[in-house]
């Protein structure tokens, strides 16, 4: 069994064979200084458990000897040691960083208060260590978890990417203009989930997304599928700094895609037309999505044009952000409005 090695400074030299003798007896193995520099320098070469500091000794007292001894790379622990009146001086050594402090008597209670002093030291600093590993071990876990978490999302974007391919492939034998246009649609949506992965991965966060580096990258990919020679589309952004997880993202995603695609096939039929997309944060703990067109409108009350999934996909994301979408067409055009939780 390894005994608990003591550094013990002190100058006075009968004290200190007494504290040899006492201490060895509690079974600590003791090394003894006669003064500060003695017990810099020793604790400098050799490796000790806990260090015991008397506060007046010649040349270099009991403070000064602390401050050299924390500045080691490895310091352990100090108990500090003053008169019985001097609760001032013990006070400046814990703040100084001695870990306890033990007033100097006369017999056999003093070393007895020492050693306990000691137990007690030692038990904090096996806790502070353990604490530390246990820290330690937890960043450790976490960054191999966001590693694979980053590279779940990689596969996951990968895969919707094949998946759109595949889809975009069927679309192309289809002699149908009606379920070409319904597999591209299938494709925008799927684009839609698919950069939000890849925002991750290729993001140092892998559990929340940018929106406005999200919805500007989906934004401009809309706007390069809709805007054609005969129909130009001026799709715009404008957005806050506003992080969501990923699921929240993924819902508002979808509920862009389906509102920009509705009003780019609907809001201006055969013609040039702008779309506005903007996303901000209302002050109360609220993101407020709008998308808005100048087209032609929609009867008051109506609900938007085309087969029905695009409206029913618009609620279901829209109630697992436990909200709505509600439309404006009152002034021209469409304006359409989703309020959530942050």
């Amino acid at each position: 069994m390894n005994l608990t090695r003591v550094l013990y400074i002190d100058d006075d030299a009968g004290l200190r064979r007494l504290a040899a003798k006492s201490l060895a007896r509690r079974g600590y193995a003791v090394t003894l200084a006669e003064g500060g520099a003695e017990g810099c320098a020793l604790a400098a070469a050799d490796t000790f458990d806990l260090i015991a500091v008397d506060h007046y000794m010649p040349g270099m007292d009991g403070l000064e000897t602390l401050a050299r001894l924390r500045t080691l790379p490895a310091p352990p622990p100090v108990v500090y040691v003053t008169g019985s009146e001097e609760g001032r001086i013990a006070v400046a050594a814990l703040k100084a960083g001695a870990a306890d402090y033990v007033v100097k008597t006369v017999g056999e209670d003093f070393f007895d208060l020492l050693a306990s002093a000691f137990e007690q030291v030692i038990a904090r600093a096996a806790l502070e260590r353990d604490k530390a590993v246990a820290e330690e071990q937890l960043r450790a876990s976490n960054a191999r978890l966001e590693t694979l978490l980053s590279e779940v999302n990689h596969r996951v974007a990968n895969s919707l990417q094949l998946v759109s391919a595949m889809v975009g492939m069927q679309a192309g034998v289809l002699d149908d203009g009606a379920a070409r246009d319904a597999l591209a649609d299938t494709q925008r949506r799927i684009a839609a989930i698919a950069q939000v992965h890849r925002r991750l991965y290729t993001s140092n966060q892998v559990e929340s997304v940018d929106m406005r580096e999200y919805l500007g990258a989906l934004v401009g990919e809309l706007g390069e599928t809709w805007s054609t020679p005969d129909a130009p589309r001026t799709l715009s952004l404008s957005a806050e700094p506003i992080r969501l997880t990923t699921d929240r993202a993924v819902s508002l995603g979808v509920i862009v895609t389906e509102l920009v695609s509705n009003a780019c096939k609907y809001a201006y039929p055969a013609r040039a037309g702008e779309v506005r997309v903007a996303l901000s944060q209302d002050g109360e703990g609220h993101f407020v999505l709008a998308v808005e067109d100048d087209g032609i409108g929609m009867v008051p009350g109506a609900t938007p044009r085309g087969t029905g999934l695009g409206t029913k996909l618009i609620r279901a994301m829209a109630q697992s952000l436990q909200s709505i979408v509600e439309y404006d067409v009152a002034h021209g055009g469409v304006r359409a409005v989703l309020r959530a939780a942050l």
